[in-house]
């Protein structure tokens, strides 16, 4: 076994390095940080996820990961949430908010002592809401801002300790934070890590950054009723303007009211209601609510005889497919002819295909896909004349022809899904009045606990994962291996179209982590520790740790969520 003041080798990139064990992280990244865009934050040691503070004990390979990768941006934003929290608790302890704050600091959760709820993402954000009688004013932000670069202008360690989950549901409890008290009850594991920043403590999902020193880049601002906790995204060392999209807005409202109504906000929340034995209702009752809200969309498609094409697009395992079928039976309801089918028959060959800047073939560029043949069809069938459709064999990687003929008569709808359906390159020779476009994500309500929101991206992995398995034979390890790039592609492509819809739509299941548990666990656990993915289905596979499983057998074969565990009714 190595002990201190032995010597190691340490591989960072092309170097190899020899220095005494023991040798901390964050010294490391102090040496290399000049020859880095974005700031380090984090680090991998032999594939595996480690905190600056760590020591090195053996030989190694790190790699350093900052605040420009998905990973480091994750551990940046987490632990401004906790500085956030310390800095109202600072408010608090000072009398800021009254008398009686400052005397019941440890149950300052009560009814009238304030604290902050993270809702879940908007834009470059969070959404916040600020819980007892305090309101969110200007003058509220601009003291909580203040009070935050104090922290960051302090330099304070960011601790972690290990303790007993019950220790830690006693240390939550007394601080009347009960969705993590409700959340670790349902815990196996008899350890945890809690963080400190001087005196107060919290739970994180996720590894955090050494210090609040790290925390230069945030804005409060105030929006709707309550406020958004502004954050880095393209540049690493400073806050984007914050873009409203105003119906993206709505329908965060609506799910989260929804999620209200059903007592479901918290993975805790989810548990319990499992426990209780009430997972068939929570099913039933959100499957009623999707397919109210698809009907309503559809009732609004009808309303203007013009539109015969609707255009459906979202990022990848949005649910497209399934949501393209039921959407054409709320219209046939309607009296209405629909024909859903996926742009991606308009592929070229894929000899013909764009190579992007890493030397792949980009799937997600609109390059791909025949915009002429496409607008000739379309424009065809529009003046009344019989096309005959192409289908794509992924197979052979060829379009092919099939006999499948189509007419647009009286009442006919095409329902086209693909991710370019909001881009009117694609579609510019059709007018504006036939189209109606939608937006379709999976833009969860869930959240592990008051301060830790679910990721929407981790959603559509995950729900990628068990889909892909299941139907194409890929591993985890590659879904994960090629996530990055499908992700670049949204971005490019999607992403910046969504203002552009007609309409958003909602395609999360508040229940549906708990079911694809039983189906993604497995692949997880089947990622080698020796490979680059290794951290992130370690990541992943701790998420499911806070899930109690629920069994598929009620969810009927019409739900979105059997486009990915199978036996769907529809050809997904």
């Amino acid at each position: 076994m190595v002990t201190e003041k032995e010597e190691i080798r340490v591989k960072i990139g092309d170097e190899t390095l020899a220095m005494e064990a023991g040798t901390r992280l964050i010294d490391l990244a102090n040496a290399y940080r000049d020859k880095y865009e974005g700031d380090i934050v984090l680090a991998t040691v032999n594939y595996k996820l480690a905190e600056l503070r760590k020591k090195l004990k053996g030989d190694s390979t790190v790699t350093f990961i900052t605040t420009a990768t998905k990973t480091g941006r994750r551990a940046y934003r987490r632990s401004l949430i906790f500085l956030m929290e310390k800095a109202l608790d600072d408010m608090i302890t000072a009398g800021y908010l009254g008398k009686k704050a400052a005397k019941n600091e440890k149950a300052r959760r009560g009814k009238d002592i304030p604290d902050i709820t993270v809702m879940y993402s908007l834009g470059n954000g969070y959404f916040c809401r600020l819980s007892g009688a305090e309101k969110v004013t200007k003058t509220f932000l601009t003291d909580l801002a203040k009070g935050m670069q104090d922290l960051v202008s302090r330099d304070l360690k960011i601790k972690k300790h290990s303790v007993s989950t019950s220790e830690a549901q006693a240390l939550f409890e007394s601080h009347g934070l009960s969705s993590k008290d409700n959340l670790l009850k349902y815990r196996s594991s008899s350890q945890m890590n809690v963080y400190e920043i001087d005196g107060s403590f919290d739970y994180f999902y996720g590894y955090m950054v050494p210090s609040t020193g790290y925390l230069k880049y945030f804005r409060l601002q105030k929006y709707e009723d309550g406020f958004l906790l502004l954050f880095p995204t393209s540049d690493p060392h400073g806050v984007d303007e914050f873009k409203p999209y105003q119906d993206l807005t709505s329908i965060m409202k609506t799910s989260a009211a929804w999620a209200d109504r059903l007592h479901i906000r918290t993975v805790g929340q989810l548990n319990d209601a499992i426990v209780a034995g009430h997972s068939r209702d929570i099913i039933l009752m959100q499957e009623a609510f999707m397919e109210e809200r698809i009907g309503a969309l559809a009732r609004e498609i009808v309303s203007e005889p013009d539109r015969h094409f609707v255009m459906i697009a979202g990022p990848s395992s949005s649910g497209k497919t399934t949501f393209s079928h039921r959407l054409s039976v709320q219209l046939r309801a309607l009296g209405m002819h629909p024909h859903p089918f996926p742009l991606d028959d308009y592929y070229n060959d894929h000899d013909k295909m764009p190579i992007d800047e890493f030397g792949e073939v980009d799937f997600e560029a609109l390059e791909c896909l025949d915009v002429e043949l496409f607008n000739s069809d379309m424009k065809r069938m529009l003046a009344g004349e019989d096309v005959e459709l192409p289908t794509f064999n992924f197979k052979t990687g060829k379009r092919e022809y099939k006999g499948r003929h189509m007419k647009l008569d009286a009442g006919d709808i095409l329902v086209i899904e693909g991710i370019h359906g909001l881009n009117d390159r694609l579609s510019y020779s059709l007018p504006k009045s036939s189209k109606f476009k939608i937006y379709i994500s999976a833009l969860t309500q869930l959240a592990i606990d008051e301060h830790n929101p679910l990721s929407t991206t981790d959603g559509r992995l995950i729900r990628r994962i068990v889909r892909d398995a299941r139907t194409r034979g890929t591993t985890a390890k590659e879904t994960i291996a090629m996530w990055d790039s499908v992700h670049r592609g949204e971005e490019k492509n999607i992403f910046p179209l969504q203002d552009s819809a007609d309409a958003f739509f909602n395609s999360a299941l508040l229940y549906e982590l708990a079911v694809l548990k039983i189906y993604a666990v497995p692949e997880l656990y089947s990622v080698p520790r020796d490979c680059p993915e290794y951290a992130e289905a370690k990541r992943l596979l701790k998420l499911f740790d806070y899930f109690l499983p629920m069994a598929p057998e009620d969810i009927g074969n019409n739900s979105l969520i059997r486009e990915f565990i199978g036996g769907s009714i529809f050809p997904v």
